[in-house]
């Protein structure tokens, strides 16, 4: 497990009625069912205020802002995704869109292939075109398998040829544990995700495609004359929750990327391995608000902040203000911000001439309990040197102060 420094030290740099069967991927329920395996019991996760209990096999819990993690289990584990596979399935589709090669108002057409595909579906009819839109709330808010084939073939001909576009993808957003095999997230032996690598994937596509995101927070949809309810439990029942995705197979139990944002501050929680499907809503209410609770983001300084006035030596201006390029904005413990600590180093006097954006120190951030981290302290402004005449009284002035 990480420790609790492991957990935090994240900054932001800145500049996401009726079910027609449960999870992307399950199969067909027998007739008879086995009895319900008993109650996971709960071992806890790390966090940097210590231990938390949790049912989730697999859980991670991270502010979408800094990219701190605030809770951790087993993420960096090989787990069953289902359907919350299809969040990669539709970050593809929504960048086919950027790209023009999809168009919103286009129909693509139903093989039988897609017609077939069994668990949750949309119910598309046999030889008929959807519109693209209708199969991406089909897909999102449905959760249909049937969507997700028209869609991988419309793009790349046939779903084995999507699934290595969706691999491409994954090395491009530096997955480390993921393996896609369909574009559903039908149960597969060599179909894997971590639940990290689902935050990565969850971030890109709210950060990339926000206004396309608000699709996850549509409570039902319809099609063929049937009306289903959008899976997750989080919608309903947690103030600010607006995504993404849960996903439901035998191999990966019940499982949850759930978001919310309250204010500036948006968590995101991936949850897998559960046993019983309320536990997804309860789980991750819990947790989430566990996250808005005991943490907080605090702004050290925005980008155009002077950190400090540096003077410059045998400059045309006596000093140039240090500036950290960006906003600084930590993820802390509540009762961390008492001990946080900020300080700047540089060698005094800077030498003229100095350029804008030039790393010249660096600002470090400490304290009890706090993650210790180092980040580059930058010009935030020019200054030349001195002509000929002016700094001939300024090199005997510095000699004779010694300074």
């Amino acid at each position: 497990m990480p420790n609790r420094r492991e957990l935090l030290g994240a900054v932001a740099l800145l500049g996401l009625t009726a079910h027609a069967g449960e999870a992307l991927a399950q199969r067909r329920a027998p007739a008879h069912r086995a009895p319900a395996p008993p109650p996971v019991p709960t071992s806890p996760a790390s966090t940097p205020l210590g231990p938390v209990d949790t049912i989730a096999k697999q859980a991670i819990l991270i502010d979408t802002t800094t990219g701190a993690t605030l809770l951790d289990k087993n993420s960096d584990e090989r787990m069953t995704p289902s359907s919350m596979t299809k969040l990669m399935t539709m970050y593809v589709v929504f960048d086919m869109l950027k790209q023009g090669r999809l168009r919103m108002d286009q129909t693509l057409p139903v093989s039988e292939r897609a017609w077939r595909m069994g668990g949750s579906k949309m119910f598309v009819e046999l030889g008929s075109q959807v519109p693209v839109e209708k199969l991406i709330q089909g897909v999102i808010v449905q959760s249909g398998n049937d969507a997700c084939v028209v869609f991988a073939e419309a793009i790349s001909g046939s779903e084995d040829q999507f699934v290595v576009l969706m691999n491409d993808y994954g090395r491009k957003f530096g997955l480390k544990g993921s393996n896609f095999r369909n574009a559903s997230g039908w149960p597969d032996p060599d179909h894997y995700m971590t639940a990290r690598d689902l935050t990565i994937v969850a971030r890109r596509l709210m950060n990339d495609f926000p206004q396309e995101s608000q699709y996850y927070n549509e409570r039902s949809f319809e099609w063929n004359g049937i009306k289903q309810a959008n899976r997750n439990p989080l919608l309903a029942r947690m103030a600010g929750a607006d995504g993404l995705k849960t996903g439901h197979t035998e191999d990966g139990g019940y499982g949850l990327v759930g978001t919310a944002k309250r204010g500036d501050r948006r968590l995101l929680l991936v949850i897998n391995g559960l046993t019983v499907e309320r536990s997804r809503g309860e789980e991750g209410e819990r947790l989430l608000e566990w996250g808005f609770r005991e943490f907080d983001n605090v702004t050290l300084f925005r980008a155009a902040d002077t950190v400090e006035s540096a003077p410059v030596y045998l400059g045309d201006s006596a000093t140039v203000p240090l500036v950290g390029g960006r906003d600084l904005i930590l993820t802390l413990p509540r009762s961390w911000r008492r001990n946080l600590e900020v300080k700047v180093s540089y060698d005094s006097p800077l030498k003229a001439p100095v350029a804008k954006g030039a790393e010249v120190g660096r600002i470090n951030v400490s304290g009890q309990g706090v993650p210790e981290m180092t980040l580059p302290l930058i010009a935030g402004a020019d200054v030349g040197r001195m002509g000929l005449v002016s700094r001939i009284p300024a090199v005997v002035g510095h000699w004779v102060s010694g300074s």
